[in-house]
């Protein structure tokens, strides 16, 4: 039986706020059969996730995907830590600027692409100071007041 893909974009709202993001990957996730029937039916977070390595892999820890309802006991935890999937080239390129230049690896976006798997958008991120946030305040309340003057 042949699914029909279900547009799922669940975004990190807080990210582009927090953080200077300077380069984005689009990663594969080791994920168990209740955890991708939970991500069909929207029911993710990502708000407080981020990423790490151990010992060469990148795992994405935080990433809340809640337990699938119409599952038995083999249902899996809400919040353990998922395997990142990259090729080799890009996982050595994000271990040496996160260990070289102190720049973290956050998730943006978790969505299902064509073929139906599910797919994280992580990107290499820089933190901002409070006055880069300040800024990043006032850009968006011109851009909105230009915007409401454009309409009238």
């Amino acid at each position: 039986m042949a699914h029909k893909p279900v547009n799922i974009n669940i975004k990190n709202r807080r990210v582009t706020f927090e953080y200077e993001l300077i380069e984005r990957f689009v990663a594969g996730m080791q994920l168990v059969g209740t955890e991708i029937k939970s991500i069909r039916n929207g029911k993710a977070n990502l708000s407080d996730s981020y990423c790490q390595f151990y010992s060469g892999e990148l795992y994405v820890k935080n990433l809340h995907i809640s337990e699938y309802e119409m599952a038995t006991h083999f249902n899996h935890e809400a919040k353990r830590d998922r395997k990142l999937l990259l090729n080799r080239k890009e996982l050595q390129k994000l271990e040496k600027k996160v260990k070289e230049s102190g720049l973290t690896i956050v998730p943006v976006r978790l969505f299902l692409n064509e073929r139906g798997l599910a797919k994280l958008e992580i990107a290499l991120a820089k933190g901002k100071k409070v006055y880069d946030k300040r800024e990043t305040l006032k850009h968006k309340d011109a851009r909105r007041e230009m915007d409401r003057m454009m309409k009238m």
